[in-house]
C-alpha cells in the first residue's frame, strides 16, 4: 500500500480546496494510505473528507503562531515570537512587498521554526502553490514529490527566482489548465519537461444530485436572480460587479445579485455597496457546503474575475445549464465559446452590465445557451486516472 501525503493551506471555500476533496473521494483506499496536512485544519469542506483520510496534526510552530502575542510571551515561546515579528516587519517592508509574494516573505521566517515530518512517504503532493509547495520541498521526506499550480502564476506575482529552488525539487508540476501550464513554463522554463496538465475534477452526477436537495434562496424574491460564487478577494472582480449592479438598478430591472463566498475584502465591498445604495440588491449570503441548490435556482451566473486558474464555478454552472456571463480572463476560453454556451464580455463594469442586460432581455439567447449546454460533456472524473498514474509511477 503506497503512502501518500497531500498538503494544502486549509479546506475553506475555494476551487483548489473543492477540487482536492473531489479527488480524495475518488481514490482507492485499498491501494493508498493517505495523510492530509492542513496549516489551518478548518474549512467548509472538512466534513466532506472521506473517513479513510488521516488528518495530521498542524506542525507545532504553526499551531503556536495562531496564539496572540501575550500568550507567546507568557509561555516563553521566544523563538516563535522572534520569527513572528521578523515576518511581520518584512510584510510591512515596501521593498519586500514589491518584489515577493506574501507567502514567500512568510516562508522565509516560518521555515526556520518548522520541523521536518518524521514519516517518509512514497508520494508527497503540494496541492497549491505558495506555502504547501515550500513545505513539501523542504520539510517532507518522500520518494517522489508533486506540486499543483492552480493559478495564473505570473499574475499572482510570485518571485520566480525565489521559487526556482523549490520547483526544482519536484518530479512533476501539475497545472490545472493549458493556459496555466503555458504561463508557468514561460516563467519557470527549467521545469518545462516535467510540467503537465490535470484538470480539476468535476462530477456532473454529484453536482446534479446535490442541486435538488433542500435549501437555496429563502427570501421569496420573484425577480431575476443573479449569482456569483467565489472568495471575496480582488482577483474575483467584485468591485466591477457592484458597479455593473448599480447600472442595472438604474435601468429599473427587477433583480437581486447574490454572492456565495467569504474573504478579506468583505468590509471594503460592504462599504462600496452602501456607497452605491445597493444594500437590498447586492447580497452576501456567506458560504455553503452545497452551493449547487442556489446555482440551480439562479437565473444567470456571473463571473467577473480578473483572472482564474481554471474557473471551477463556471464548469459547475455549465453542468446545471445556467446562462453564464463571464469576463474575458484568459482561461475562460477553455470553457466558454462566446455566444454559443455563454457570453464573454470585456473586463469592465459597463461591459458586464451590458452582457447581463442582454441575457435578461433576450429569451431566445437564454434558450440557445440552454440547448447547447444540455449537449455538452463537462465531467472530468477521468482525470483521477492521471493522478493515480503519477502515484503508481513510484
Amino acid at each position: 500500500m503506497k503512502k501518500v501525503l497531500f498538503v494544502i493551506d486549509s479546506l475553506s471555500s475555494g476551487g483548489a480546496e473543492k477540487s482536492l476533496v473531489s479527488l480524495l473521494t475518488l481514490l482507492d483506499y485499498k491501494k493508498y494510505d493517505v495523510d492530509l496536512l492542513m496549516f489551518s485544519p478548518t474549512g467548509l469542506y472538512l466534513p466532506l473528507l472521506p473517513k479513510e483520510v488521516n488528518v495530521l496534526e498542524v506542525p507545532k510552530f504553526i499551531k503556536i503562531q495562531h496564539n496572540n502575542i501575550m500568550h507567546l510571551i507568557k509561555n516563553k515561546n521566544f523563538k516563535e515570537l522572534y520569527l513572528r515579528f521578523r515576518a511581520s516587519f518584512s510584510l510591512r517592508n515596501p521593498s519586500a512587498k514589491k518584489n515577493m509574494h506574501s507567502a514567500q516573505i512568510n516562508w522565509r521566517w516560518m521555515s526556520k521554526g518548522i520541523d521536518k515530518l518524521s514519516k517518509k512517504y512514497d508520494i508527497a503532493i503540494a496541492y497549491s502553490q505558495g506555502t504547501p509547495t515550500y513545505f513539501v520541498a523542504e520539510k517532507v521526506k518522500a520518494v517522489k514529490k508533486i506540486c499543483w499550480v492552480n493559478t495564473d502564476y505570473k499574475k499572482a506575482l510570485y518571485n520566480k527566482v525565489f521559487d526556482a529552488k523549490y520547483y526544482s525539487q519536484y518530479g512533476n508540476v501539475i497545472a490545472v489548465s493549458d493556459h496555466n501550464k503555458e504561463v508557468f513554463i514561460n516563467e519557470m522554463p527549467s521545469v518545462k519537461e516535467k510540467t503537465s496538465v490535470i484538470y480539476d475534477i468535476v462530477s456532473p452526477k454529484l453536482i446534479k444530485s446535490m442541486s435538488v436537495n433542500n435549501g437555496g434562496f429563502q427570501d421569496g424574491f420573484d425577480g431575476v436572480r443573479i449569482l456569483t460564487i467565489g472568495r471575496l478577494v480582488d482577483v474575483k472582480g467584485y468591485d466591477m460587479a457592484i458597479e455593473a449592479c448599480y447600472k442595472l438598478k438604474k435601468q429599473g430591472f427587477k433583480f437581486k445579485w447574490y454572492v456565495i463566498g467569504e474573504g478579506s475584502l468583505k468590509s471594503k465591498l460592504e462599504n462600496m455597496i452602501k456607497e452605491f445604495q445597493l444594500e437590498d440588491t447586492f447580497v452576501f449570503l456567506g458560504i455553503f457546503q452545497n452551493p449547487y441548490v442556489f446555482l440551480k435556482q439562479c437565473d444567470i451566473y456571473v463571473q467577473a474575475s480578473r483572472f482564474e486558474g481554471y474557473g471551477l464555478a463556471i464548469a459547475e454552472a455549465k453542468i446545471l445549464q445556467r446562462p453564464i456571463v463571464a469576463t474575458n480572463f484568459t482561461v475562460i476560453h477553455n470553457q466558454i465559446q462566446n455566444r454559443e454556451n455563454g457570453l464573454i464580455v470585456n473586463m469592465d463594469p459597463e461591459a458586464i452590465y451590458q452582457g447581463i442586460k442582454e441575457v435578461i432581455e433576450d429569451n431566445n439567447l437564454k434558450e440557445y445557451f440552454y440547448r447547447n449546454l444540455s449537449g455538452e460533456d463537462v465531467g472530468t472524473e477521468e482525470e483521477i486516472n492521471k493522478v493515480c498514474s503519477l502515484i503508481e509511477s513510484v
